[in-house]
C-alpha cells in the first residue's frame, strides 16, 4: 500500500479528535459556567445572534447592520464583566494541564498543614476567637505577602492561635500559609464583588471568598460572633463545620490522601462537633 492510501484514515482520525477537543472544552467551560452570573449573559448572547442570524435571512439589513457594528463591543463588555470567571476558568486548566517537566507539588506538605490548622481553627473556635487562614495552591499570593507582615516562620499550632488573639498587633487580617510555613500575618485581601452575597455576611468571610475568587488558594475561617468554622474554595463558601469535615476539605483540596492515616490520632486528640455541615453558594457569617 501507499501513503497515499493511507491518508482518508489519517483525515478521519484527525477530525474526531478535533471534534473530541471542542467537545472537552465546551463541556469543561458550561461546567465552569454552572451556577455563576455568567449564565444568564449567555442566553443573552444566544438571543442576540439569533437576532442576527434573522437578519441575515430575511435581510433586514437596519438589523444586521447595529448588531454587526456591536460584535466588538461586546466582545470588550464580556472581558470586563467577567474578568473574575475568566481567571477562574484560566487557572483550572492551567492547574490540570500542568506539564510533567514542571511537576506536581510535594504532597507531604499537605501533613503540617493538616494537623496544625484542624487543631487551632478547633481552638479558636471554642474561644469565638475570630480568624482567617488562607492556603497558597499552584497561584502564587506573592502580592498580598508583601503587603502583610512577613514572617517566613514555622508552621504551628501555637504559632496561629496566637497570631489571631486580640490582644496581639498581628491579629487584625488574614495569615497566608505557603508549603509548610507562615509566609504572612496581617494581610488584607480583596473583597467579594458578587452582588448576590448575603448581607450577614461578615468583612472577613466577604474577604475567603474574593480570594479564592481571584486565585486557587483555599481559606479557613473562624466566625468572632458565633464560632462557626467556614471552608472556601473557587469563591463557595462550607459553613458550619465541624473538626471531621474540616479535615475531610483540607484533604481533599491539598490532594495528600496519606493523611487518612492521622485521622484516628486528631480525632481522639480534638472536641466533637461545633455545628452541622451546610453548604451555600455565599454563607452567612461575622466578620
Amino acid at each position: 500500500m501507499q501513503i497515499s492510501d493511507y491518508i482518508p484514515a489519517l483525515a478521519t482520525v484527525r477530525s474526531f479528535l478535533d471534534i473530541a477537543l471542542v467537545f472537552i472544552i465546551v463541556y469543561v467551560v458550561l461546567k465552569l459556567l454552572r451556577g455563576t452570573r455568567a449564565v444568564p449573559t449567555i442566553v443573552g448572547i444566544v438571543i442576540l445572534a439569533l437576532l442576527y442570524w434573522l437578519a441575515v435571512a430575511q435581510d433586514l439589513a437596519t438589523l444586521e447592520f447595529v448588531l454587526k457594528s456591536a460584535v466588538f463591543y461586546i466582545g470588550v463588555m464580556i472581558i470586563v464583566l467577567f474578568q473574575s470567571e475568566i481567571r477562574q476558568a484560566l487557572i483550572y486548566f492551567g492547574n490540570r494541564l500542568r506539564l510533567p517537566l514542571l511537576g506536581s507539588p510535594d504532597k507531604r506538605r499537605g501533613e503540617t498543614i493538616y494537623d496544625e490548622i484542624v487543631l487551632a481553627a478547633t481552638t479558636l473556635s471554642a474561644a469565638k476567637t475570630g480568624a482567617l487562614i488562607v492556603i497558597e495552591r499552584g497561584v502564587g499570593l506573592r502580592n498580598f505577602i508583601d503587603a502583610g507582615v512577613q514572617l517566613d516562620a514555622c508552621l504551628s499550632y501555637d504559632l496561629l492561635v496566637t497570631l489571631f488573639d486580640p490582644s496581639t498587633p498581628l491579629h487584625d487580617g488574614a495569615v497566608i500559609i505557603r508549603q509548610d510555613r507562615i509566609a504572612a500575618a496581617s494581610c488584607f485581601l480583596p473583597l467579594t464583588k458578587n452582588p448576590s452575597i448575603s448581607r450577614e455576611l461578615g468583612t472577613r468571610h466577604r474577604a475567603a471568598i474574593g480570594i479564592t475568587e481571584g486565585s486557587d488558594a483555599i481559606s479557613v475561617t473562624v466566625s468572632e460572633e458565633t464560632g462557626t468554622i467556614s471552608f472556601t474554595v473557587d469563591g463557595v463558601i462550607k459553613r458550619n463545620l465541624d473538626t471531621r469535615e474540616l479535615r475531610r476539605l483540607l484533604l481533599e483540596s491539598l490532594e495528600a490522601p496519606f493523611l487518612h492515616k492521622h485521622e484516628k490520632r486528631i480525632e481522639e486528640d480534638e472536641p466533637a462537633e461545633i455545628g452541622e455541615t451546610e453548604t451555600a453558594r455565599f454563607g452567612a457569617g461575622s466578620s
